[in-house]
Order: C-alpha cells, then structure tokens, then sequence
C-alpha cells in the first residue's frame, strides 16, 4: 500500500494523492535523483495481484514511455516495488478540458480548432509508433496554466501488433466507436471517431448521445444516426460541421482515413470556416477483414467480400466444368466405353495399335464435299484415318485452346511484372535524381531593376507609371518651396537605385498652402476607404452607427466631407453601418438558476429549452444551472433552441485519510478508544486500547473529504468525601473524558 512520505524506486517520494480513477491512483512526488516533481501512477490493489493483468499493464505502459510529443504526456519510468506497479509521468500543472469545456458551457470555434489541432498531433504521433488509445475523451485532455495542450491515459491503448487488440475493456461510453462498443477491432479511426466526439462537446457543450445506462449509449452509438451539431447550436461553421460527421460516421472506411488528414482539415477551418471542402465517402473502401472481429463485426465488413468471392467461386466451377466437358467430349459415332477406342483416345495415352473400324455406323452430320485430292492410297485406309482422326483433332483444338489461354495469361503476368519492374526503375531514377540535384527545381534568379525619375512629375501620374513597372506605391506628403503643390519631390529609394522587381517606393509629393483635397469614400467599404485615405496621407478614425438602409460594413458618412481641402496629417472621421438597427436578443447567464426559472427567462425570450443534463459542478449548488449551449451575451434568433446543464453538486471522489493521533495533553495511561466518523456520524475506523501515538490510514473512502477524529479515555480527578461523621477527605476518582477534532482527507 502507498502512504504518504514513502520513497519507491529509490528515487520517487510519494507527496500527496491527486486523482484517482478505476484502475489506478495518481500521486504528485518528487524525484530526489532528478530533483524535479513527477506525477506517479499506481494500480491499485485488487488489479496489482493479477499477474497478466500487471504484465499487460507494464507492455503498455513501456509502449506509451516510447512517445516523445509535445502534445502527449511523457512517461518518464515503469516498474514494481514490493507489490506495487507504478508508472513515472511528466507532471501537468493545469486543468482538463472536461473542466474547461464546463467553465464555459462551449467553446468558440476558434477555440475550438487551436485545442483540436494539438490533440490530433498527439494522436497522430501514437499511430505512427503502432499505438492506439481507444480512450479518448475530454477528461484524458491536460491543459496546462501555459496554454499547451496534452493527451494523457494510456491505460487502455494498444498497439496494433498485439495479439488481444479484440480486448473487451472499452474506454468510456460516451466517446466510444460503433466498433468499440461492439466489442470488434479497434485501430487508428477509433480514435478518430472518439475525437469527432469531442469536438461535438467543444462546440455544443453537450455529448451527442445519452441514455439511463451505458449499454442504452452504446446501442445508440450502434444504432441512431448522428445528429448534426447545428441543431444544438446554429451558427457552427459548415466546415466544422462536415469534419465532426465525417470523424463520426458508424462505417469506419466512411471515415477520415488517418489523423493527419482530420489536421489538414482543421488547418483549413480555421482560415476558412465556412468553406464546405470536406469530402464525405458515399461509399465502402476495399479493406482487409481482420481474423480476431468480434462476429457480428466480421459479418458485416466482410458481407460484400463474401458476395465477391461466391461469384468468382461461380465463374470458377463454370470454366472447370466446360473445360472438362470439352476434353471428354467424344465424338457420337464411337462408344464411350473402356474398351472402345475413343476412351483410349481422349483419356490415355494413344496405342500404336489403330482403332478397327465400324461400317454400320454412319457419321451424324455430313460435311461440304471437296475435290478429293488424286491419291493411290487404300480407300479402306483412308476411311480409318478419317474415323481415327476426328477425336484426336478435338483432342489437338482443346490443347490448343488450353494452351492459348495459358499464353494469354503468361503475356498478361508478364505485361503485369514488367509494368512494376519499369516504375520501379523511374521511381529509383527519380529518388536518384532528387538525391544528386537533378530534378530540383532552378532557383530563380532575383531580378533587379532601376528606379525611374519621376521628379516634379503629377503625384497622380507617377504613381501610375511606377506601378505599370511593377513597383508597390506609397504616397507622403511634405512642404516644398521649390516644387509645384502635388508634384512629385522625390523618391524613396532615390532615382536610379538598383532594388528588386515589385519593392516598395515612397514618392514624396509638395504639398499646397490649402493642403489637399480630401477624397470622396462614402459608399465605400471599411477597407476599402481606409487604404484610399491612408494612401493619400490622412490619419483615419472609425464609428459606427446602426442603419437600416446601408449595407454593414459600408461608409455611411466622412468628416471633412470630400472635395474640401486638408492637412496631409489632419484625421478624416468615417461612420462605418452597423446594419439593421432592430435590437436582438442577447442571451443571458443562466447561471445559478433553478430549472424553472431559467425555462421561464429562455420562453420569456422566444427561445425554448430542448434538453436537460445534470452534470457534476464544484462551483454551483445541487439543482441550479450551471451551463448552457448558448454564451451568455451572444445574439440570439426568435425560436432558438437551448439546451441546459444542471448541477449534481461535487463529484464523489475517494479520498484516503493517512493521520497520526496524539495523546490528549492529559492523558496518563489507561483504558481509551479511538474512533474516526464523517461528518455525518458514520464510522469509519474503530480501535480501543490504542498505544500513543496512533497511525490511522484509510484509502478508499467514497464521496467525503473530511471527517472527526474522537479519543475517549480515562482520567483521575481528586474530588472531595464527606464520611458519616463529617469528616472531608479527598480520593482520586476515574472519570472518562472526550475530545474531538477535525480533519481533512486527502
């Protein structure tokens, strides 16, 4: 058992309990070797005395220690010590995103992508060691205080060379794949589909399928079809929207394929949210069956497979049967008997001795006659040449014909070998080719170019002829007594300067007495009217009005209006719409609210509530609200529809008392009990005639995190008799005495 201020491996010191879970317990220590604190995993007690089960715990364990990843949680160490398996782990000062996911309700999909991307990377980095987690899950998610991002737990992953990859043990059921639940063949889209799960969590703050117990979840990850996040929120962007359906199809090869193609999605997402790219597989890909499925799983990967291959076993026993038919086939004229000679004809070898011939039988069909050909031979020899002849001639055209398929097969495999032989070799000459600078492209040689003079030349026209030769134009303004207002002054680089073809070159034009006009940008859009202003010299300030004519995002007005004259450096005000002035509604926090009041406040709104979940929350009372699929302060429609959590106070969690009772102040030996109750009376731990001081240390403790210790013992007290006659004497009196204290668990 572990306690507090022991030392395992030699090195690790055990500090304080940090979590625990079904498998196992996590403790913080400090490495003494190292000098730096760890994160130790132990398995506890009841898993530890089953041998296969600590022997499979260390294999996967030393898989995991294998991953170096940013985004994974290192693995510093494995090993046993008197009983106890234990892993070292790299020590994450931060939060899950479970907890972060219910501190905000939802995330934004900005956020989203940024959490996304890093978890997908950390994946990616397990399937390309061979090792999938089949755990992933929201809670297995470490944010640090920094802002990284790392996937931790491994307890239940497996590499995908291990033979028990069709294990029962399945991660938790709301993550968990069709094929997990199951109970069938586990691999890198299982995963996939687990982190679909996710990002649906991230962005509605909801799981997508719930139930009254986990077999009733798992059916529906079976059997229902996905909802579409958008029905819980609607402004998800339609990228996100395709790539948490396509991670979650129920058919793995209608999947993503491997995790980096989920990350190049992602990329995509966030530069362009609402660009529909993905592409969804309308149909099943051609894989492998693997031999441990589970048998309901084998039945349906392998239903179109097994279609496939009666048919060729069909087409297989046709062409076996028709050659055999063909090589019996006698002719009608000959008996098919053992002792005929048409049986020794087609079915052993030929005789030199000649079949006799049969008179009484006629041929069935008569052919075409022909010039017979002069000859002296015998007509009698003739005639059994002739009989002779028709079978081995069908005989020589079915070897003809047996023989031309076999060479029609042989040109065909070696057509086939020939064609990989040749892209082998291209590929090798490529690779070559490559590898000696061949191939790589020629590096284009910087073009350099001379600035023109366009000295005293209109600011309008130079600025026109510098960028017909590719240059970039940027205008300044400045007081000149020797140059016409707006007429170039100079240039920067100066004329004649050698620069790259497309650089920048700043032309400083003369600036009138009155200064210059200021340009018309009403109608313009925001952007657009900046970079004509600021082109021109004039600092810009920006306000916005709600307006029900003019498009958002267009210039409703401008101060100094165009046409007048201005300082290069004076600041034009432009009004920029904000579009329909009708006010919306914006959500409010429901937080803290009973169930029926924040019905009330969503209906008063035009909203309704679709759905209740009751989750576990530190921070909000047993009942209340403490979450919501829509930010407080974002705009919401009429007939929106809201989905609300409720809290179910604290989760439990199993704490463990390690404490040292001393003995009261005025204790001096004798009869005394210990006893440690909760807070709500129950008894815990019980010991009488305790010697001081006394270790008291209990783990498993279910859903309590503090309790009372109570010593019970005996004191002598001098109390004053008076005997019959009066007389006052004083005697030592036993008398028991109670203190109680209370204490925190760990």
């Amino acid at each position: 058992m572990v306690k507090i201020g022991m030392v395992i491996g030699g090195r690790y010191e055990i500090q304080e309990l940090i979590g625990t879970g079904g498998m196992s317990d996590v403790y913080r220590a400090k490495d003494n070797k190292l000098n730096r604190n760890v994160a130790v995993k132990v398995l506890k007690q009841e898993f530890s005395e089953n041998r296969e089960f600590v022997s499979k715990f260390r294999r996967e364990a030393e898989a995991a220690a294998n991953l170096m990843h940013p985004n994974i949680v290192t693995v510093y160490d494995v090993g046993e010590e008197n009983g106890i398996s234990y892993i070292v782990m790299e020590l994450v000062d931060g939060y899950t995103l479970k907890q972060y996911i219910e501190k905000k309700s939802r995330l934004n999909i900005q956020e989203c992508i940024s959490i996304a991307i890093p978890i997908a990377s950390g994946i990616e980095a397990a399937h390309n060691n061979g090792i999938i987690h089949r755990d992933i899950k929201p809670q297995n998610v470490i944010i640090s205080k920094d802002g990284k991002v790392k996937v931790t737990d491994f307890g239940i992953a497996k590499t995908t060379t291990s033979n028990t990859i069709s294990s029962n043990v399945m991660g938790s059921v709301h993550y968990t794949s069709p094929e997990q639940a199951r109970g069938g063949f586990s691999d890198e889209k299982s995963d996939i589909y687990s982190l679909g799960i996710t990002l649906f969590e991230m962005v509605t703050g909801r799981v997508p399928f719930n139930g009254d117990t986990t077999v009733a979840i798992a059916i529906k990850h079976i059997q229902e079809e996905m909802p579409s996040p958008r029905q819980f929120v609607e402004d998800i962007p339609v990228s996100i929207e395709q790539i948490i359906l396509k991670c979650t199809q129920k058919s793995p090869d209608r999947r993503y394929q491997k995790m980096s193609e989920v990350i190049e999605d992602l990329k995509k997402a966030y530069i362009s949210p609402d660009d529909n790219f993905v592409k969804m597989d309308t149909h099943e890909r051609n894989s492998v069956t693997k031999t441990n499925l589970s048998p309901m799983y084998r039945r349906e990967r392998r239903n179109s497979e097994d279609e496939t291959e009666e048919i060729q076993k069909r087409e297989e026993l046709v062409r076996v049967n028709r050659n055999k038919n063909e090589s019996l086939e006698l002719p009608k004229n000959i008996k098919n008997t053992e002792d005929g000679a048409g049986y020794s004809q087609v079915n052993k070898p030929q005789s030199k001795q000649q079949p006799k011939p049969q008179p009484k039988q006629k041929p069935q069909a008569q052919a075409q006659p022909r010039p017979k050909p002069k000859t002296s031979e015998n007509p009698q020899k003739k005639q059994q040449t002739s009989k002779r002849s028709k079978p081995l001639a069908q005989e020589r055209n079915n070897d003809r014909r047996r023989k031309a398929d076999d060479s029609t097969a042989e040109r065909i495999k070696t057509i086939v070998i020939g064609g990989f032989a040749v892209a082998i070799g291209i590929l090798l000459l490529i690779l070559l080719g490559n590898f000696l600078g061949l191939f790589s492209p020629k590096e284009e040689k910087t073009k350099f170019v001379t600035v023109p003079s366009v000295n005293n030349m209109l600011s309008t026209e130079a600025q026109k002829y510098l960028q017909s030769h590719n240059f970039t134009v940027e205008l300044a303004y400045e007081k000149s007594d020797e140059v016409a207002p707006e007429r170039v002054i100079r240039t920067d680089p100066s004329q004649g300067s050698n620069v790259e073809e497309g650089s920048k070159v700043t032309i400083y034009v003369s600036l009138s007495e009155e200064g210059i006009i200021v340009p018309n940008v009403v109608s313009m859009t925001e952007a657009e009217a900046t970079a004509r202003l600021e082109q021109d010299g004039f600092k810009v300030e920006k306000l916005t009005e709600k307006n029900d004519t003019v498009t958002k995002g267009t210039v409703i007005s401008q101060t100094p209006e165009a046409g007048t004259s201005g300082s290069f450096n004076k600041a034009i005000t432009i009004v920029i719409s904000e579009g329909s002035g009708k006010e919306k509604n914006k959500m409010p926090d429901l937080t803290g609210m009973s169930e029926e009041e924040a019905r009330k406040t969503v209906t008063d709104l035009g909203m309704t509530v679709t759905g209740v979940d009751e989750v576990y929350s530190d921070t909000v009372d047993v009942g209340k609200v403490c979450g919501q699929s829509y930010t407080p302060g974002s705009v919401i429609k009429d007939g929106s529809q809201i989905a609300l959590k409720l809290s179910l106070g604290p989760e439990p969690r199993y704490y463990s008392c390690n404490i040292m009772v001393q003995a009261p102040d005025d204790y001096v030996g004798g009869a005394a009990t210990i006893v440690l109750l909760t807070t709500d009376g129950t008894q815990l731990f019980y010991e009488s005639a305790p010697i001081f001081p006394y270790n008291i240390n209990l783990s498993q403790i279910y859903g309590v995190s503090k309790g009372v210790v109570e010593v019970t013992y005996t004191v002598i007290k001098q109390e004053e008799v008076v005997d019959a006659n009066g007389n006052v004497t004083v005697q030592n009196a036993p008398t028991q005495n109670t203190i109680r204290y209370e204490v925190e668990f760990q």
